[in-house]
């Protein structure tokens, strides 16, 4: 594992430069992984790959000594293979989430990010089954090697994954345990209930439920909401409930070392924050009103 602090923030993948480009913003925010879709997140259409600039972009990271494993991609929030209710949507999920991979490899990077699902009235329970039916489906015919990370969630809705004991029971059913992960999100577990800023109580209650061996991908964010509120709304570092104090800790904690670390925050007067949050995140130093004077 790296001892390097791998930092990087979520960035678009659109024409004309597609991959190039994203890998180019990355750079430019003083980055070395980033995060991205490889087609827009509310809908199934996605490009052909062989427009997307990805040898040109695979060169540019080769070129900064940037290893493409680190590069994370997140999975569209439109596939649910948690529903029960609608046996077609379940069936157009599994066929896109295995399409996404196959993408993901392409890319050369490993961690595709998932969103469990949504029981959408039926239950954890039934939810839960249907989702590591479906991954267990994927995985046994599966070529990539990519492991899917599934993300910690706020609880909104009827989504899964609220806990650390929902994602524990998924990993549970997996067979393939060396394709199956994990990502953290600090805004989304802030927002289930979980004390974000008991940071090694936080790390020691995963790795006893879950295993830290587990945890491929960290989403590091502030919340504009109170512990517990089940709302998953983003913030920038230092301007939300959990604080910069707190997140910084995260970023540099021993036992996440080498695990790829992803800003998710909101631009701000439609310019993005990213350059200035990685690099007060690398100085471990807050700088106050930052954002107002982007």
């Amino acid at each position: 594992m790296s001892n390097q602090l791998i930092i990087g923030a979520h960035v678009s993948l659109s024409a004309p430069d597609y991959f190039v480009g994203s890998v180019k913003d990355m750079l430019s925010y003083g980055a070395n992984t980033m995060m991205f879709y490889t087609g827009a997140p509310q809908n199934s259409k996605r490009m052909p790959l062989d427009i997307m600039k990805i040898d040109e972009g695979k060169a540019l990271l080769d070129e900064h000594n940037i290893n493409p494993e680190h590069l994370i991609v997140h999975a569209p929030y439109i596939i649910n293979i948690g529903n029960t209710i609608k046996p077609d949507l379940f069936d157009v999920s599994l066929k896109f989430l295995r399409d996404e991979m196959t993408r993901v490899a392409e890319f050369g990077a490993k961690v595709l990010v998932l969103h469990p699902g949504a029981h959408v009235g039926a239950g954890v329970e039934e939810a839960s089954k249907q989702i590591i039916t479906g991954i267990n489906e994927i995985l046994r015919t599966d070529q990539t090697g990519t492991i899917i990370a599934l993300e910690t969630m706020a609880g909104k809705g009827t989504e899964v994954g609220r806990n650390f004991e929902e994602i524990a029971q998924l990993i549970a059913g997996i067979e393939r345990k060396e394709q199956i992960g994990v990502c953290l999100d600090t805004c989304h577990i802030n927002d289930a209930g979980y004390d974000v800023h008991q940071v090694d109580a936080v790390l020691a209650e995963f790795d006893r439920i879950i295993g830290l061996k587990y945890l491929k991908v960290i989403h590091i964010n502030d919340s504009k909401n109170d512990v517990g509120a089940h709302k998953d709304r983003h913030d920038n570092l230092g301007y939300g409930t959990i604080g910069f104090a707190t997140l910084v800790k995260y970023f540099h904690h021993p036992l996440l070392t080498g695990i790829p670390k992803i800003l998710e925050t909101p631009w701000f007067n439609d310019r993005p924050p990213y350059k200035k949050e990685i690099s007060m995140v690398k100085k471990q130093r807050f700088e106050p009103n930052w954002r107002e004077n982007l």
